[in-house]
């Protein structure tokens, strides 16, 4: 569990940015994100300077008293939303056929090649081969705009493409089995942090059940999101989704109960 969430101290960026990628409105005012910031030992000063830092970059709106999303991290919260949906996360029917990019400049960058792999990622398109990336054709092709320009800049694209790719072969390729097992530690975590005798309510537990909270959301952001014909039986994502909604709820009453 500690690879999966990690045992660095949060960044006042990373408190900030995943406090606001996980509010309702993808808004909170200056004394909510202050007040949460201080939960995790970053004093009012350096919340405050994190917070001009992230409008100067743009990363964050400001107004009137409140901060909300915007730029890449706005984007981001898309990602999050689709990755955290419960029903309707497979976005389409799948009908067989698969989606294709393949790299079609003659020289890229180290900074291109970067740029490509992380939006290729992103799109939940895994690499064949060094230049090649595919997926299913079961999500919305519209999807992320942002990074699929980076795909329609660097790539030659087909959809509706015909393969034969063995079911061990997309198991190598998606890391289902590797995401599987992750995924049910985490629902293990999470179930524990949920039982309704847990009523430690200490800086220490506030601060992990933070942190798990941050782990699921990547973690879900990583589903493959393959259509039900490719994956296997038992598949945990439903499970990890579902128990997802309930442990932000909860986490988000506890702040309530903290800051009410």
């Amino acid at each position: 569990m500690s690879q999966l969430i990690g045992n660095r101290p949060l960044s006042a960026r990373s408190v900030l940015a995943s406090a606001l990628l996980g509010a309702d409105q993808g808004r909170l005012t200056v004394a909510e994100l202050v007040g949460l910031a201080t939960q995790f030992g970053i004093s009012d000063g350096a919340a405050r300077t994190c917070l001009w830092r992230m409008v100067s970059t743009g990363e964050l709106s400001s107004d009137g008293g409140s901060y909300a999303l915007a730029g890449r991290l706005l984007e981001r919260r898309q990602r999050v939303d689709e990755a955290s949906r419960i029903a309707g996360a497979m976005a389409r029917s799948w009908d067989g056929t698969w989606e294709l990019a393949i790299v079609s400049l003659d020289r890229r960058s180290a900074a291109d090649r970067l740029e490509l792999r992380k939006a290729a990622t992103t799109l939940h398109l895994a690499e064949l081969r060094e230049g090649v990336w595919l997926r299913p054709n079961n999500l919305d092709p519209q999807r992320l705009p942002t990074s699929r320009a980076v795909l329609e800049q660097q790539c030659t694209q087909f959809h509706g493409a015909a393969t034969q790719i063995a079911p061990d072969k997309v198991l190598s390729l998606f890391g289902l089995d590797e995401w599987a097992a992750d995924a049910r530690a985490l629902i293990e975590a999470i179930s524990v942090a949920l039982e309704p005798d847990n009523n430690d309510y200490s800086a220490e537990t506030f601060t992990y059940e933070f942190s798990l909270l941050i782990a699921v959301v990547r973690h879900l952001q990583l589903d493959p999101l393959l259509p039900t014909e490719l994956i296997p039986d038992h598949w945990p994502g439903h499970a990890l989704r579902s128990l997802h909604h309930n442990f932000d709820e909860a986490f988000k009453r506890r702040i309530n109960r903290a800051f009410g």
